[in-house]
C-alpha cells in the first residue's frame, strides 16, 4: 500500500494510466473501483487511477450484481473462508511447514499470524476496528456498496482465514425485494459473465477452492431459497484469489480501457 501511495500518483502525472492493486485508492472518491462484469462505465471518469477490489469483494459482487438488476437487493450476509495464498507466500510456507510438523507429531511457533494456521480457523483478518469488525470486514462491505452504487446497502461481512493454500470461498445469504426461486437464480446467474454455475447435489456437485484454484471463473452454487426469509437466497462461491481476485481482473480493466479508446 505504502508503494502505492507514493508512486501510482508520480506515475499518473508522467502520463500513465495506474491499475493498482492494493487498498490505497479504493475508497478516493475519485478513484473508480471496478469489477469490468459490473460497473465497467466506471472507468470512462477515471483521473488516472483505477482501483481493484479486495479479492472476496469481487466474486461477491458478480454474483449479486446481476440478481440485484432484476430484483434489488435489501441485505446481505456474507461470511467468507479465505486461503492463506491472501497474505502471501510467507503465509503459503507457514501453511506447509505446519502441516508437515503437525503429521510428524512436532509442535510450531506461528510468525505469520497470531496463531497456527494449520488444522485452524482464524476469524481475524487485518486489524480489529472499534466497530468490532475487521479491517478486511470493512473493506468487504465499503467496496461492494461502492461497486454497485449503492451507498446504503446493508451488508455485514465474518473474514475467516482458513487452512487452504489457494482460492477464496463465500457463504452469502441475500434478501431481495421480492421473492425469488432457486432455480431462477440459477437462470440468471447461469447468463452471469465470469460465473460459472456449479449446482448438482444430487451428483456431490458444487464449487470447492480446490477445483477453483488455477482457473478464471467465479464458480457458483448451493444455490436455495433461505428457510428463513422468504425474500431470501443462501448461496455458496469459490474463485481463485489471485487469478480473478488480482490479476486477472487488472487486465480486464486494461483491455476495458483499451476497447474504449481510454489508453
Amino acid at each position: 500500500g505504502a508503494a502505492s501511495r507514493e508512486y501510482a500518483p508520480i506515475a499518473r502525472d508522467a502520463g500513465a494510466v495506474v491499475i493498482d492493486d492494493s487498498s490505497v485508492w479504493r475508497q478516493e472518491p475519485d478513484v473508480p473501483l471496478v469489477v469490468p462484469e459490473v460497473n465497467a462505465d466506471d472507468v470512462d471518469g477515471h483521473k488516472g487511477i483505477v482501483a481493484i477490489p479486495n479479492c472476496s469483494t469481487t466474486p461477491l459482487v458478480m454474483c449479486l450484481w446481476p440478481l440485484h438488476k432484476l430484483n434489488p437487493v435489501v441485505r446481505v450476509i456474507a461470511d467468507t473462508y479465505q486461503s492463506v495464498s491472501g497474505t502471501g507466500t510467507a503465509a503459503v510456507g507457514e501453511l506447509d511447514s505446519q502441516t508437515r510438523n503437525w503429521a510428524a507429531g512436532h509442535d510450531s511457533v506461528p510468525h505469520i499470524y497470531p496463531h497456527e494456521i494449520a488444522f485452524n480457523l482464524l476469524p481475524h483478518i487485518d486489524s480489529f476496528m472499534d466497530s468490532g469488525y475487521t479491517k478486511e470486514e470493512w473493506k468487504m462491505m465499503a467496496e461492494t456498496r461502492k461497486i454497485m452504487h449503492e451507498p446504503e446497502m446493508p451488508l455485514s461481512a465474518t473474514c475467516v482465514r482458513v487452512p487452504v493454500f489457494l482460492s477464496h470461498s463465500l457463504a452469502v445469504h441475500a434478501e431481495f425485494t421480492r421473492p425469488m426461486s432457486a432455480e431462477g437464480v440459477r437462470e440468471v446467474l447461469h447468463e452471469a459473465p465470469g460465473v460459472v454455475v456449479q449446482d448438482g447435489p444430487e451428483i456431490n456437485l458444487y464449487p470447492t477452492p480446490r477445483f477453483a484454484a488455477g482457473k478464471d471463473p467465479v464458480y457458483v452454487g448451493r444455490i436455495r431459497e433461505d428457510s428463513s426469509n422468504p425474500n431470501g437466497i443462501a448461496m455458496w462461491i469459490s474463485s481463485d484469489n489471485i487469478r480473478k481476485g488480482a490479476a486477472l481482473n487488472a487486465i480486464q480493466i486494461a483491455e476495458e480501457m483499451v476497447k474504449r479508446g481510454l489508453v
